[in-house]
């Protein structure tokens, strides 16, 4: 390598367990960057398995497909040098732990960062640091490594990281007395809101620090209830961002070392929080059907906000013409729900249903009259309504292989504001982990330049409409503060006597706090959805359902 070289990072979208797919997109890669004159071609954490594998990781298929995908990544590697996250295999001899066809055994593999040079693999460094909290647990299947490691590519020293080792001040400034030129971290990070803001500031600061540039490149796509944005990038020694790529999207960042420091030619921009969001979401959706098999959605269309958002998120991410929206009223919607949802429908170009439930509700009235007898009418009543509206949209998944999206946010998850075998009912929920108050918001943001979402959808006070005059405010309070009771609650983990001194209302505060704790079993029982926020419902968050724990 002459001292001016390019370096490319390769942002791409690995899927899980297809070695196959993953190993063509590395070789279509490498052949262009020869083309390019490029020196060194880098692809993210575990860009040969996809991440997380989970427990594909205990399959003893899984290691034989590593084994066979070396030769095809040493071919891979001609002419250039390649640096891809795999795992690789730790031997080890067999102890007590070995329990025959029992499966808790310890972990037996590294992840790694393997170097290939010219079809010969020269250097594999084991990650340090293993993540074991929110969504990770690299510990269930990883042994950590112990030595920093650097590369030697025709003179430039290349410190090499994985990931959580770029957080881990020690690890750095190891990996630097080894007397590096720059640092490359290659990442599977999931995206939450602001934390691409985080990402930089803190590269920024270990570059400074260190006085070492360093080139960042991460995973990209959905991945279950995980999204990856993207947006690799490179810092100077000087902790100035030099290079960023586009978020969201399989793409390359080029990088010239002049044998000193980075300099790049392609600065992309940050853009707001809103379309980051939006952007998560429609990854999210987009990926699941393609990674799943399915081709077309179904979703009930209410007239409020929540289905509203979520009808527009499907139609980006599948296209319209691929998605359904069935409005099922009773005889508490409003003629304005109906008319703003077949709006809508019309506006994106998707497929538009009425299917009344007035007779399922009615039937089912009269055959459970005789158990009612003696007892008040209750939310046994509205709950009948949301749960024949949940029998007909798994009706028309099954006939038709239509995957239904669930249309409820974090809010309503958090307090329990939904039904179960109702609206929970379906196979991916879109607003999962969407505060209400984020939910306006991105409705607002959409229709920025154009009517995407009826106006009056928007400015309407919400409604699940399955009383008379009923409204989310009879039973909540409103969703600014509630959001902040919640999210202090659930991301920030404060009790509810320090959300009461932050200013809240006790007797609100205890209510809030109460129902997210008695509607555990509620969300475990709830569809996989993309986190989008510090800490979602689901792995990030595990709860036992059966406890006596009191504040």
């Amino acid at each position: 390598m002459t001292r001016t070289s390019c370096i490319r990072l390769l942002q791409m979208d690995a899927v899980v367990g297809d070695f196959d797919a993953n190993l063509q997109k590395l070789t279509d890669a490498a052949e262009t960057a020869r083309q390019d004159g490029v020196s060194v071609l880098i692809a993210p954490e575990l860009a040969l398995t996809g991440y997380p594998p989970e427990d594909l990781l205990l399959r003893p298929a899984l290691i034989d497909k590593l084994t066979a995908s070396e030769s095809r990544l040493c071919e891979i590697s001609r002419g250039l040098t390649l640096m891809v996250g795999a795992p690789s295999e730790l031997v080890r001899e067999s102890s007590a732990w070995d329990l025959g066809n029992n499966s808790a055994r310890p972990a037996s593999l590294w992840n790694s960062l393997i170097v290939y040079t010219d079809g010969v693999r020269v250097t594999t460094y084991h990650k340090q640091s293993l993540p074991n909290y929110q969504v990770f647990d690299e510990r269930r299947y990883f042994v950590a490594g112990s030595e920093p490691q650097i590369c030697d590519v025709d003179g430039m020293r290349i410190g090499l990281l994985v990931c959580e080792d770029v957080w881990v001040p020690e690890i750095v400034e190891a990996t630097c007395k080894l007397g590096v030129d720059c640092i490359v971290v290659v990442n599977a990070s999931p995206f939450a809101e602001n934390k691409v803001v985080e990402r930089h500031e803190h590269l920024k600061h270990r570059a400074r620090m260190n006085r070492v540039p360093i080139a960042y490149v991460n995973l990209v796509g959905g991945q279950d209830e995980l999204i990856f944005d993207g947006g690799s990038f490179a810092v100077n020694r000087e902790g100035q961002i030099i290079a960023r790529a586009n978020f969201f999207t399989d793409d390359v960042l080029d990088l010239v070392w002049d044998g000193s420091d980075f300099a790049g030619h392609r600065l992309e921009s940050v853009p707001s929080s809103d379309w980051m969001l939006y952007q998560a979401l429609v990854t999210g959706v987009r990926d699941y059907f393609k990674k799943t098999g399915f081709k077309k959605a179904v979703l009930g269309l209410s007239g409020g906000i929540d289905s509203a958002l979520t009808l527009a998120v499907a139609a980006d991410a599948l296209g319209a013409e691929n998605v359904h929206a069935v409005m099922m009223p009773y005889v508490y919607t409003a003629d304005i729900s109906v008319t703003d949802a077949e709006r809508q429908a019309q506006i994106l170009g998707c497929e538009f249903s009425i299917v009344s439930i007035e007779p399922m509700v009615r039937e089912f009235m009269q055959t459970l009259t005789p158990f009612f007898r003696g007892h008040p009418v209750d939310t046994t009543e509205e709950n009948l309504q949301s749960r024949c509206r949940g029998v007909l949209l798994m009706a028309l998944s099954n006939k038709t292989g239509a995957l239904v999206l669930t249309t409820g946010n974090k809010s309503e998850m958090a307090v329990g504001y939904a039904t179960l075998y109702g609206d929970m009912a379906g196979g991916y929920a879109v607003l999962k982990d969407v505060w209400k108050t984020r939910v306006y918001d991105l409705a607002r943001f959409l229709n920025r330049d154009r009517e995407v979402i009826p106006e009056r959808v928007i400015v309407r006070p919400p409604s699940a409409e399955l009383a008379p005059g009923q409204a989310d405010s009879d039973s909540l309070p409103p969703y600014d503060r509630l959001d902040t009771m919640l999210s202090l609650y659930i991301e920030s983990d404060l009790s509810p006597q320090e959300i009461i001194e932050s200013g809240f209302d006790s007797t609100e505060v205890k209510r809030m706090c109460r129902l997210v704790d008695i509607n555990e079993y509620k969300r475990r029982q709830s569809a996989v959805g993309p986190r989008v926020t510090v800490r979602g419902f689901g792995r990030d968050r595990r709860y036992p359902i059966a406890n006596r724990w009191s504040f």
